[in-house]
Order: C-alpha cells, then structure tokens, then sequence
C-alpha cells in the first residue's frame, strides 16, 4: 500500500530545543566502540549504554521534557500515565525531581522490580488489566476523575522530542556513523531518532527491529497507518505495544529505512551476548539491536559503523536466571537429552563416564522408571548437558551413541 506523507508532528527544532532544555536532568550517556561486538558481528559498533540513566532507560528523555514544559496548574494538579514500566521510572524519577505528583498505572503482568522502584520513588502505583490497553483505559478515567495531566509514554510529541535528544548525542559521538539500529515498542524512540539524524544526515540509515511477538510497526506499514494488534509475551516486554503511535508513525514512517524482526531465541542471545561480552545486564528491549545483528538480517552492515542503543537495564531479576538459561539453549552450549540405560547397577556410572569421556557437563539428572517402557531392566535418565556449542553437542551425541545409547535431544 501506498503511504502518503503528511507532517511530522516533531520537528529537529524542537529535538534541539529539548536538548538544551535537559542539560543538567538527563545524562549524556556514553557511546564506546565494542572490540567484542565488533570482532563478532563483522560490523564496526558502538554501543549507546542508554541504560545507565538515573532510572535505566533512555525513557527519562521523554519524560523529563514532559514534565519540564508543564505550566504551573498541571505541575500542582500532577501527572498520569499508563506504562509497562521503564515511562513510569522516568516519570516517577523527574516527577520527584520537580515536585510533581505522578501515578502510574502498570498492567498485572508488569516486571515486580518497575513496580517497586515506581514506589520507592513516591509514585502512586496502580495495577490493572490484563494488556497496556487495559491499563491504558484505566489511566485514562483516573485523569479524568482526578484531573490528571496524562502524559504518554510514546506519542506526546514532547516526549518524542525528548527521545530524539538521543540521536542529537550519537551524532557528536560517532560522526562516522552509518547506520542506527533502534528497537521499536510504541514507535516514540526512533521517531525522535529519526528526525533528529536524518535532518543533518540524510545518508544514514535508520533501521527498526521489534520483537515476532509484538510486530506493531510492521502492521502499521501494512496497514498504511497503525492499527491495533495482540501482542504476545515477550522478553522484550517494553516492546509488547499493542498500536504504535499516531504521532511517532506519521514521524517515523518516511524515514525508517527497514524494519525487521526479531524472535525470542535471538533476544536471550543477544542479552547472554551483552552480559558475557560488555558485562551489561540489559533487558530485552534493550538488546534487540543486538539481536537484529546476531540474527543476520542485517548482513549488508558488515564492515559499517553501526550504533545500537541499548537502552534498557531494567530487567527482573527472578526471571534474569530464566534469560540466561534460553541464551545458553540459543547458543548451543545447554541441552537436554533423553537416555534409555540399564538399571542394574552401574547403569548411570556408564552414562556419566561417557558423558564425561566427551568433554559434557552434567548440569541436572533424573530417573524415570515408570514410563521407560515394557523393559523392566531400563530406565529412561533426562540429563541437562553444558556443552562448548552446537558442533560439541553433536559430537557428545555421536559419543553416547557409539557406546550404544539411544539419545533423544530435547529442544522445547
């Protein structure tokens, strides 16, 4: 479908206006090149480490120039907003900064750890539905009861001038820049992204990754304009977004070079990646650039200077264990296999001894007699396995088999 051009709700002025307006509120975050990244994507990155701002995510940008364009009734009145999470850090964190009251209203499935840092910081929390659109909703009837400014998280064009401030400091950084690899949730960060690069630097690709599980933007491409989705669960639950925004589509959708997606085996490798190579613990969201790379569709960036904004740190840390599991599974070094050995004695001895014999590590093992089938002299042993990588793995299985097991390799 032809997409035909209409105005850009936000304006590079306005992207430049906002940058003065946050000097001193908001971090200029650094963007170091990545040896590591580099030397194993074949591209020349950077990594913009957006999550080392105040409350992790490059989400205060937005927030704060929100905020600080208030008039003085709504700063009295205060704020609302609906938020999976890292909007309602940002707000929570400058509301306080500002002395401007503000509630959140978070869906259920919201990570515990946003929830309670949004408390810590003097928020009102209010959990509600099942979806954003459902938290959405109920923002919406609190502002109107209460008289509540609502601020959003993605389509307020002064949010998404504060998120463009973002390009404006990759620009001073990387001035060799050929490429911007952003993750797309609602669509407000490389919205601003966008306008603020492709002003000055029109060469320079802008390319959008969101999760398979929430393609958002890609409906709205289709579509010619954004329309509603039912996202999944996702790792990149900051990217779980239901509609991009009006506002940051009509922005974006001119200057967005490609979009492309991401699944969820490439997201817990990208964040195993970013932990094991930059020791960054960065949520989903933050590492889909990343993912976008490693996943490679973006083999024509190869010998390019690439900039991946990391741009989220806050990840719960009763499922980061989970992540860490799934990025290892990705990367072939955990599995699980089922066995079919002997159980008279010295059944198990055999198998561990060959495991060992082939370089595996024994991570979890258990028996299973009562459904190992009509031979009462087997049993069937469910073994997880540390491997070096897919090609160690296949040797391992190699082994046990010439020693006479029956191997069965588990992937889900």
């Amino acid at each position: 479908m032809t997409i035909t051009a209409s105005p850009s709700p936000v304006s590079r002025d306005a992207i430049d206006a906002a940058r003065t307006r946050l000097a001193g509120m908001v971090a200029v975050t650094p963007c170091p090149e990545s040896i590591a990244l580099s030397e194993l994507t074949g591209c020349h990155i950077r990594c913009k480490l957006e999550y080392l701002q105040r409350s992790g995510s490059f989400k205060e940008r937005g927030a704060a120039n929100a905020l600080a364009l208030l008039d003085p009734q709504h700063r009295r009145c205060g704020v609302i907003a609906a938020s999976a999470g890292n909007h309602a850090l940002a707000l929570a964190h400058h509301g306080r900064r500002l002395d401007i009251p503000v509630t959140v209203v978070m869906p259920r499935f919201a990570p515990l750890v946003k929830a309670a840092a949004c408390r810590r910081l003097k928020a009102t929390v209010v959990l509600w539905g099942d979806s954003f659109a459902e938290a959405r909703q109920r923002a919406d009837e609190l502002a109107q009861d209460q008289g509540l400014t609502y601020i959003h998280g993605y389509d307020d064009a002064s949010v998404i001038a504060g998120q463009g401030t973002l390009g404006l400091e990759v620009l001073d950084q990387a001035p060799e820049l050929d490429a911007l690899v952003v993750p797309i949730g609602g669509a407000g960060l490389i919205a601003g992204v966008a306008v603020a690069v492709k002003a000055t630097h029109p060469g320079v690709k802008i390319i959008g990754v969101e999760p398979t599980r929430a393609p958002s933007y890609t409906a709205a491409l289709q579509a010619g304009g954004p329309v509603p989705i039912e996202p999944q669960p996702t790792l990149a639950d900051g990217l779980a977004v239901g509609r991009v925004g009006d506002n940051a589509f009509t922005a974006s959708r001119t200057l967005v070079d490609r979009v492309i997606q991401v699944d969820e085996a490439a997201l817990a490798l990208a964040m195993l990646r970013l932990l094991e190579l930059e020791k960054a613990v960065v949520e989903g969201a933050g590492a889909a650039p990343l993912a976008a790379i490693l996943s490679g569709q973006l083999d024509e960036l190869k010998g390019q200077n690439v900039v991946l904004p990391l741009c989220g740190g806050n990840v719960d840390p009763a499922t980061l264990h989970r992540v860490i599991e799934h990025g290892l599974a990705a990367d072939g070094r955990l599995h699980r296999l089922q066995i079919n050995i002997s159980d008279r004695p010295g059944g198990l001895a055999e198998l561990t001894r060959a495991l060992a014999d082939a370089g595996a590590s024994v991570q979890d093992i258990r028996h299973d007699r009562a459904f190992a089938g009509p031979d009462m002299a087997r049993v069937v042993v469910h073994v997880v396995i540390e491997t070096d990588d897919h090609q160690h793995h296949a040797s391992v299985c190699r082994q046990l088999l010439s020693h006479g097991f029956h191997v069965q390799s588990i992937t889900t």
